[in-house]
């Protein structure tokens, strides 16, 4: 069997909703064998309301990490997710460049306090500068879209196109922006921009909370897909349904999250 190998460069969920956790269950789902180099280390605290702590990884042990994977296994795609520095922004890139790594998705993961304050901008400008330029598709959602695209909030699908573009500008060959249920029209729709024509991916608006982890996870199925040699729009779509199953069938996991069900896609499938 040639198995096909996907690397995800992301934090660690200790309750294992997202993150590489998330990535790894996807990967496996999809039929590819993943790896994974851990970039911070994220737990809750379950005495004060779910906290979360984050235990960054030095960039020293990120790189050997790196190492045995690009140098001693070989991969057929890699996904980014939390980073957490420039350093590690600046050695994500800087791998992908010297190994000529090919299928990339940059999920431009932000660490931010609230829906309009970043927690490190500095870290915006590094993905900016160093990681979206070398993107086979980069997935922001409408936060990080309107941060990478210098926008007020998104709120709107003419919004989402023109982050979009001005997020293409930057390097990217395709930029998929990822509105979910948090539009102000009725439905879930993301927006996909190529360079020369935009296409609005829609679906029905799941009700539900039990949404932990999706975002990671809907990155991590394109990767996946592009590592077994769809093309791009054609790994966004199985994306697209995986994680629209994945969300459909989530669960209740504690009194204050509930996750994305991986397995629903090879369960239940369209049918539901």
């Amino acid at each position: 069997m040639n198995m096909k190998k996907a690397l995800t460069i992301a934090g660690s969920d200790s309750s294992g909703g997202a993150g590489l956790q998330a990535d790894i269950k996807t990967f496996q789902e999809l039929g590819v064998y993943g790896m994974s180099a851990v970039t911070t280390i994220v737990a809750m605290d379950p005495y004060n309301n779910w906290f979360h702590n984050v235990f960054p990884i030095d960039v020293s042990t990120v790189k050997a990490q790196l190492d045995t994977i690009v140098v001693g296994a070989g991969v057929d795609a890699v996904k980014t997710g939390m980073l957490g520095s420039p350093e590690i922004i600046e050695l994500a890139a800087q791998t992908i460049k010297e190994n000529d790594l090919k299928n990339i998705v940059i999920d431009p993961v932000m660490v931010c306090k609230g829906a309009d304050e970043e927690l490190h901008p500095e870290n915006t400008e590094s993905l900016r500068n160093l990681l979206v330029p070398l993107a086979t598709v980069t997935t922001p959602n409408l936060f990080e879209a309107a941060k990478l695209a210098k926008m007020p909030l998104i709120t709107t699908i003419d919004e989402m196109k023109e982050a979009a573009k001005r997020i293409h500008d930057l390097g990217a060959a395709y930029v998929l922006v990822k509105g979910g249920n948090k539009l102000e029209e009725g439905h879930a729709a993301d927006v996909l921009f190529d360079g020369t024509s935009i296409e609005v991916l829609e679906t029905e608006r799941i009700d539900t909370t039990y949404t932990h982890g999706a975002g990671c996870s809907s990155s991590a199925a394109i990767c996946a897909e592009l590592a077994k040699g769809a093309s791009v729009k054609e790994a966004i779509y199985t994306a697209k349904d995986f994680i629209t199953e994945a969300i459909r069938h989530g669960f209740r996991l504690n009194q204050y999250v509930g996750p994305v069900h991986h397995g629903a896609y090879k369960l239940y499938g369209a049918k539901g």
